[in-house]
């Protein structure tokens, strides 16, 4: 539900009252019973935390065809958070869609992608060092933002579907809301309207070629978004003032589950909020949105740095780095300024229970941003394992009255 306004006439003068963020009975009495000391507290100062959370049930009727019910806790489109990482989904979706639509005789995800510098800001990319054939492809860029939220690949892909392209088309499938004007590398707002020229080559020969590209969309800046007491500069200079995010990237929770399950469960949502993708796509999709770094055979990760729960949040981050052989999770996190968000559907084979969770929360006591301190360790992450935990054991004792054939998400993670 999203916040609307009323104006009311109090005492001869106009007053602005606002609805409360959206939250459900069945989470709060949840929370209530069983949240940790830490998590009790979060929950009881929201203005701080800004924490959302989303709890998808499914239940399967006797075709075993899915069937979902959300429940929010404090959930407010208007609340702005910064969606760092999770704006790769709708990206990857795009990117693999538009590599569909343009029907290329012989272009397929693993066809070598060529960028190529065509102004201020771009980068000529022919090589991809974590390819074993050193060449990079809309595929392997895929791998490398599922398997460790890689920004290189998501700059790529952004810069193949184009920033007027992905709001054309995210705004058609009625996600109005969501913005995607910047790449995760330092640009001015024109930089990142421009994209350079992009050829699809084999065997030599060049299959397609996409010339540069400029956005000419008008976007919508008119809500002042501006967060904390103070900011880090580009020169490592504090600025005494709250740091404006009017014209960052947007994708409202609520939104951003929308394109989860879309990509889970396509048949789910209407027709035209579908992503047009191929049936091999979706098992694509499946199998790196659920893979393990250490599983990973092209691209090979350092699984010190890169362990099995590196982008899980819910239940599994902060707990160490191992995730119990009988579950998994497809998903897609993302985390910078202090904001740490995930949309996930999780899975587990063993009790045949299948759930999603997509939440947010900010963590940064100083209230300075972009000085690279903020509490992931100690409070964010403790806040998925715990709030996820408790959905967790609730649908562990869930009565359903047909259980769920879960094969279409068992992969062979060795092939």
């Amino acid at each position: 539900m999203m916040r609307h306004c009323l104006l009311l006439l109090l005492c001869g003068s106009l007053s602005l009252v606002q609805a409360q963020p959206r939250t459900d009975t069945l989470l709060k009495n949840m929370f209530d019973r069983e949240a940790t000391p830490l998590l009790r507290h979060m929950l009881q100062h929201p203005d701080s935390f800004r924490y959302q959370l989303i709890y998808t049930q499914i239940d399967r009727d006797a075709n075993n065809q899915p069937h979902f019910t959300h429940y929010y806790l404090h959930v407010d489109a208007d609340q702005y958070f910064n969606p760092a990482s999770t704006v790769k989904l709708p990206i990857a979706l795009l990117a693999l869609e538009k590599m569909r639509a343009l029907k290329v005789r012989g272009l397929d995800g693993n066809t070598t992608m060529l960028t190529d510098s065509s102004g201020s800001g771009q980068l000529t990319v022919h090589t991809d060092s974590t390819a074993k054939n050193g060449l990079p492809s809309i595929n392997h860029y895929i791998k490398r933002i599922f398997l460790i939220s890689d920004n290189d690949a998501y700059n790529r892909l952004y810069e193949f579907v184009g920033q007027q392209s992905i709001h054309e088309r995210l705004w058609k499938k009625g996600y109005k809301d969501v913005r995607i004007v910047r790449r995760f590398m330092p640009l001015s707002e024109e930089e990142n309207r421009r994209t350079g020229a992009i050829r699809f080559v084999k065997n030599g020969k060049t299959l397609y070629s996409q010339p540069p590209a400029v956005s000419r969309l008008s976007y919508d800046y008119s809500r002042n978004i501006r967060i904390g007491a103070g900011y880090m500069d580009k020169n490592e200079h504090l600025v005494s003032e709250p740091m404006d995010f009017t014209k960052h990237n947007n994708l409202p929770l609520q939104q951003l589950q929308q394109m989860l399950q879309s990509v889970i469960f396509p048949q789910s949502v209407p027709a035209a909020q579908r992503f047009q993708l191929a049936p091999q796509d979706y098992r694509f999709l499946y199998r790196y949105m659920s893979e393990y770094p250490s599983e990973s055979a092209d691209p090979v990760y350092d699984t010190t740095e890169y362990f099995d729960s590196y982008t899980k949040f819910f239940l599994f981050k902060g707990t160490g780095h191992h995730v119990p052989s009988h579950m998994r999770v497809f998903n897609k996190t993302g985390w910078s300024y202090g904001f740490l968000t995930d949309a996930a559907y999780i899975v587990d084979f063993e009790h045949n229970i299948e759930f999603m969770l997509t939440g947010t929360v900010y963590v940064n006591r100083d209230g300075i941003l972009n000085d690279d301190k903020y509490e992931y360790e100690t409070e964010g992450y403790p806040f998925f394992r715990d709030a996820g935990n408790i959905i967790y054991q609730y649908e562990l004792q869930r009565q359903r009255v047909y259980q769920p054939d879960l094969k279409a998400f068992r992969i062979d993670y060795r092939r």
